[in-house]
């Protein structure tokens, strides 16, 4: 199987899932059971590891590991958007039962954005070999900031492409709509669905920023950045229907996760100088998400029993 059929093979994948997910299983707007959720979150889980199998026998165990590390890099990072999609809902006021297609819709938007970071950020590597220390740079400053972060609570009043949209587009204060557009008084308007679509949708933009370089730090073949980048994600909103009711037991996440962002950085201005093994390099991103999440799980069950 040459790559233009791997390519084949992994877009009618997304595309059957996609059509099932929306089409099928989710054609009607309802809240998202944990359990359903877990049970979904699982079945992309499921997919990408079959996936990643059927790269270690078309490719090499090499590829299998490099697809495997960049898909864990990216949904550890996606962990934190979590956090972001639940302040936005609640800011927004968007009702459980309508949370799931506008993260549908934001994926969507996903799958057209990240193969633009992926092709433009590999290209701009190939030309200019020094952009990887801008690259690596740019994590650390960013896995910095998630280190001293104190505010968790995030604006979407400041957010500048929101502030466009509503001098472009009136907005109905309509919360129960299903639509992301209706008719009032004769006026089309948006609805705060919409709003917050594209919230989500931009906030992915800068989420793409950080996850698409520090992949690229593992790997810059197109095909293993994009497949990894896309399975972790189309797992995102089953993943945040199983976490957003516990996400303030992960006080810590954040700090693994500027911990992950700030080593994947070094690793690439290095990248000359020290050849890292994918193996060893997986098992530190590992080490330091399990800790982030022990230390959250037993910091959380301490204040419980103080307050007991």
């Amino acid at each position: 199987m040459n790559t233009t059929t791997g390519w084949i093979v992994f877009g009618a994948i997304v595309a059957i899932m996609l059509a099932l997910d929306l089409g099928v299983f989710h054609r009607k707007s309802k809240e998202v059971t944990i359990r359903e959720a877990l049970l979904w979150s699982g079945i992309w889980v499921g997919i990408a590891m079959s996936f990643n199998v059927a790269i270690y026998f078309w490719r090499d165990s090499q590829s299998a590991l490099e697809f495997f590390t960049g898909y864990l890099i990216e949904k550890s990072l996606s962990l934190d958007n979590i956090f972001i999609f639940y302040f936005i809902f609640g800011y927004f006021k968007v009702e459980p039962k309508h949370q799931y297609r506008v993260l549908f819709w934001g994926i969507i938007g996903a799958l057209v954005m990240r193969i633009i970071f992926v092709f433009a950020g590999i290209a701009l590597l190939e030309k200019f070999s020094w952009i990887v220390y801008i690259f690596g740079a740019f994590l650390i400053l960013t896995g910095l900031r998630m280190l001293i972060r104190t505010e968790t609570n995030i604006h979407p009043e400041q957010n500048p492409v929101l502030r466009l949209v509503r001098r472009i587009v009136p907005v109905t204060s309509e919360t129960r709509s299903t639509h992301f557009f209706v008719r009032h008084h004769g006026k089309v308007m948006a609805t705060p669905l919409f709003v917050a679509l594209v919230a989500v949708e931009s906030t992915d933009v800068v989420f793409a920023a950080d996850s698409i370089p520090a992949i690229l730090a593992v790997t810059r073949d197109p095909f293993i950045v994009y497949t990894s980048n896309i399975f972790a994600i189309l797992g995102l909103r089953a993943l945040y229907f199983a976490l957003s009711g516990m996400i303030s037991r992960f006080e810590h996440l954040h700090y693994g996760l500027g911990a992950i962002l700030v080593f994947v950085g070094i690793k690439m201005i290095l990248s000359d100088i020290v050849h890292m093994p994918p193996l060893a390099s997986l098992a530190i991103i590992l080490g330091i998400l399990g800790i982030s999440i022990l230390t959250s799980v037993r910091k959380k069950n301490a204040s419980g029993r103080k307050a007991a």
